[in-house]
């Protein structure tokens, strides 16, 4: 389903159409649902988190502005803050803690051209270790910088630093 179609059947929501909302919902379930599994990795929470997204969608649909990306972009940073308010959530009550992980932009910037995801992974691979894992924290798993400092055991500063310097090479490197 192309945008035209998500925005007829999203300014339709709006007004209440069910219907509508369900062809939503069947059109685009499963792209959110691997994008909340992404960020989670536990599927009972994905699904969850889905659930949730949809209902703010629902109670939303009037406040999308077209001008700022596609009604699937917009969809896709109401999963993405939920799964991010969920881990949040989860982490101050102490209950997990987070796993190191391979990062791959390309699992993550839906918007970007294969070859922008290519130049963007390749950049992101150029970067330290320390770098990466904390920018991958910070912009992809959405940890304030107080987070990303207890996850990673380093100091407020040294955490801001990394994230600073890691940006500033990655502008460079992506040519920006």
């Amino acid at each position: 389903m192309d945008n035209s179609e998500n925005l007829h059947l999203l300014g339709k929501i709006a007004t209440g159409d069910r219907q509508a909302f369900e062809q939503l919902y069947t059109a685009t379930s499963s792209q959110l649902y691997a994008v909340s599994l992404k960020i989670l990795g536990r599927k009972d929470r994905a699904e969850d988190t889905l659930q949730e997204a949809f209902i703010r969608i629902w109670h939303n649909a009037g406040e999308y502005t077209p001008g700022r990306g596609t009604v699937l972009t917009w969809m896709i940073s109401i999963v993405r803050y939920r799964a991010f308010d969920l881990i949040r959530y989860h982490k101050v009550r102490g209950e997990e803690e987070l796993e190191g992980e391979e990062f791959s932009a390309a699992d993550e910037l839906q918007d970007l051209s294969p070859e922008q995801k290519k130049e963007l992974d390749f950049c992101l691979k150029e970067l330290e270790t320390h770098q990466q894992q904390a920018i991958h924290l910070a912009f992809f798993r959405g940890l304030t910088h107080q987070e990303v400092t207890h996850h990673t055991e380093t100091p407020l500063g040294t955490t801001k630093s990394l994230i600073r310097r890691g940006m500033q090479s990655l502008k460079r490197c992506l040519g920006l």
